[in-house]
């Protein structure tokens, strides 16, 4: 009830009617604009990482010499170029969200997915990335006992030497979108203020 017998006085500035708390605005100042757009500058960065070497690591096991062994000769080597198929394709996809984000200052999906959505992402690939080059080292080690060994074998050494360095960005990426979760969890935001 109101002072003036029950009858609201008229603002000259229209009321928020709030239906859930989540709804209000944020207030960001212009130094947490800037920091949350260099945090998303660093993602981006870390995810273009990842597509780069990603992408590397198929160019080298797919480009072989025609008279040696073949990549899709041996399991090992044909899951590490659809793990680093599948990372390039996400990462390009993160990518694209990442530019969104900063151009456009919200994200793609709504807040809440997304935070989740790309947490989530990252851990799955991030661990299939790392047991597919962990398989493809392995199988690198046993090819290198036999004489017959050439060019091959260098060539899938260093794709997975590259998918390796595409699961450490990734890593770092998974790292910082974690942050991002608990910040959402803890502050309602995907930044905390």
């Amino acid at each position: 009830m109101t002072r003036n017998g029950g009858v609201e006085s008229p603002s000259p500035r229209p009321r928020i009617h709030q239906t859930h708390p989540h709804d209000t605005p944020h207030f960001h100042s212009t130094v947490s604009e800037r920091k949350l757009r260099r945090f998303n500058y660093l993602i981006f960065v870390f995810r273009l990482a990842a597509f780069c070497f990603a992408l590397s690591a198929v160019v080298f096991m797919i480009a072989t010499n025609s008279g040696s062994p073949r990549w899709y000769d041996f399991g090992a080597f044909r899951f590490v170029v659809a793990a680093n198929v599948i990372v390039a394709l996400y990462s390009l996809f993160e990518m694209v969200a990442s530019a969104w984000e900063i151009s456009r200052r919200s994200t793609i999906f709504p807040e809440c997915w997304q935070v989740w959505f790309d947490f989530g992402h990252d851990q799955v690939f991030a661990y299939l990335l790392l047991s597919a080059d962990s398989a493809g080292t392995e199988m690198a080690r046993q090819l290198r006992g036999i004489a017959t060994c050439n060019a091959f074998c260098i060539q899938s050494n260093i794709s997975v030497a590259l998918g390796f360095a595409g699961f450490l960005f990734l890593m770092i990426s998974s790292l910082l979108s974690g942050f991002r979760v608990v910040s959402f969890i803890i502050n309602g935001s995907r930044f905390h203020v």
